[in-house]
């Protein structure tokens, strides 16, 4: 009963945290807006995978080798941060262009939506503070196998169902023909946003 309640906890802390507003919740919204809701769950499902491998990360000692080896989280944060501001330039410059045509959508999809939603999880500092701490500090050091493997499935099937459905809401018609009025100005301010997350980071790296 003991491992259950804790189990409970995990989840509640990790339901809070993909909730919150961040780059993992701008890039799947604005990938199943502007592109497919293919590519856009394609994404979603990079980051769920991303999920998994910080979980399998925490398990495996995380706040251990954060807390000893400094340089690691300034690297993920160093390489968070210029990814962040990349994306978001390419967001503010690509606010005003056409949405692509189908051909251009198929492109789009496959491996390599995937994998950008990956990376972007992966370098998320958010990830790093969330994973290394907090839900590092609430796994047990010894606990039975079945429990390791439960936080694994239960941290990608949360995130999986949470940014697939982000995809699927924000690619529904009247909510994209919404977008596309204001395409031009949501698109740029998500990227400024972006942007600004990664100069912070870097400001106060």
């Amino acid at each position: 009963m003991a491992y259950l309640g804790i189990l409970l906890t995990i989840s509640g802390a990790l339901l809070l945290s993909l909730i919150s507003p961040g780059p993992n919740f701008i890039i799947v919204t604005s990938t199943a807006m502007t592109i497919s809701r293919k590519a856009g769950v394609l994404i979603a499902l990079g980051l769920a995978a991303a999920s998994g491998a910080w979980t399998l990360l925490a398990v495996g000692g995380l706040a251990l080798i954060v807390t000893n080896g400094g340089w690691l989280y300034f690297a993920i944060k160093l390489v968070g941060a210029i990814y962040l501001i990349v994306l978001g330039i390419k967001m503010v410059f690509g606010a005003r262009k056409p949405l692509p045509q189908s051909l251009d959508v198929q492109r789009a999809d496959g491996l390599a939506a995937m994998r950008k939603g990956f990376i972007v999880s992966m370098t998320n500092p958010k990830s790093v503070a969330f994973y290394g701490s907090i839900f590092a500090l609430l796994v047990p050091a010894h606990a039975p196998t079945w429990f390791y493997v439960a936080i694994v499935i239960i941290s990608t099937s949360l995130s999986a169902l949470w940014y697939c459905g982000l995809a699927l809401l924000f690619s529904q018609g009247p909510i994209r023909q919404t977008f596309e009025r204001f395409r031009s100005v949501v698109e740029t301010t998500m990227g400024l946003f972006l942007v600004g997350l990664g100069g912070r980071l870097l400001v106060n790296r």
